[in-house]
């Protein structure tokens, strides 16, 4: 069984990027089954349900060699910030037309 460590998306109701932790989870090879009297699916295997929250990326690594799990890394794009200004809209130098 795989592990997988990466950065969670921010929440919609979030605006900044501080607080964000390292998730490491677990892959599971085992398919999934569908309970035929409830209806819900699930499998056998509990290490899937397991979710381990790090500060950062290396505490995340070194947990994962320490306990001999193989793991991979999923590396975040980075984030491009454009630095806008309401003066902006208003600007001569735009490049749309002032529709209102």
């Amino acid at each position: 069984m795989r592990a997988r460590i990466f950065l969670p998306p921010k929440n919609a109701m979030q605006s900044g990027r501080a607080g964000t932790d390292w998730v490491l989870v677990h892959t599971s090879d085992a398919p999934n089954k569908a309970d035929r009297l409830m209806g819900w699916i699930g499998g056998g295997d509990t290490q899937a349900q397991v979710k381990l929250i790090f500060a950062s990326k290396d505490e995340a690594i070194a947990y994962a060699e320490r306990e001999g799990i193989p793991y991979e890394v999923e590396i975040p794009r980075e984030r491009r910030v454009r630095p806008k200004a309401y003066a902006d809209n208003f600007s001569y130098a735009r490049y749309e037309n002032w529709t209102h």
